[in-house]
């Protein structure tokens, strides 16, 4: 028999918005969710990470779309970049429920 697991969300946004992926994933931790989120803060550490890196993180935060249950868009002062917009547009292709932190 299999036990029921706790929704899964991945955290999906601009990662110079780093305060704000710390309290979301502290905030969906405590509501019981297993959170999925970015690996570091490219932006704020300004790490050149170069485009084929760049392309293997795009698809690497895909599949922990495909991986999650719903999508918390962190759209900071209502900001949504390109890389933000195509996971938008993937997880609604997707069918998957996206909450908006603004």
């Amino acid at each position: 028999m299999k036990k029921n697991r706790p929704t899964i969300v991945c955290l999906c946004g601009s990662t110079k918005f780093k305060d704000a992926f710390i309290k979301a994933t502290r905030d969906e931790t405590l509501a019981g969710k297993i959170v999925l989120t970015v690996g570091f803060f490219g932006h704020i550490e300004k790490l050149d990470i170069g485009k084929e890196t760049r392309q293997m993180l795009d698809e690497l935060h895909i599949h922990k779309i495909d991986m999650s249950d719903e999508v918390f868009i962190l759209n900071v002062g209502g900001y949504i970049g390109k890389s933000t917009r195509r996971e938008i547009n993937y997880s609604l292709a997707a069918g998957k429920y996206i909450r908006y932190l603004e």
